[in-house]
């Protein structure tokens, strides 16, 4: 099975930098979508969806993960590599 990430971030975010270079640097690939260039429905949905607010959304598999904190703490617990490995 084809693990899948998918990123919702915003531009200038550098919590959405961050993230993506954690996962860049893992050489893991990652489909982002800018939600500046969304309808904000989007948003909402994925807030409704979530509970968070902020940007990233952080999603493996569907799952969802959490923010760029997350994914780093997830990182550095080798609990990502395990999800990226299921």
């Amino acid at each position: 099975m084809t693990v899948k990430v998918k990123l919702y971030t915003t531009p200038t975010c550098p919590y959405c930098i961050r993230a993506k270079q954690l996962l860049q640097q893992k050489g893991i690939a990652f489909d982002d979508t800018d939600l500046t260039t969304e309808d904000s429905s989007v948003r909402a949905e994925l807030t409704a969806r979530t509970g968070q607010r902020t940007v990233p959304y952080v999603f493996v598999n569907d799952q969802f993960i959490g923010g760029s904190d997350d994914l780093h703490a997830l990182a550095r617990t080798s609990e990502l590599d395990k999800l990226l490995s299921a």
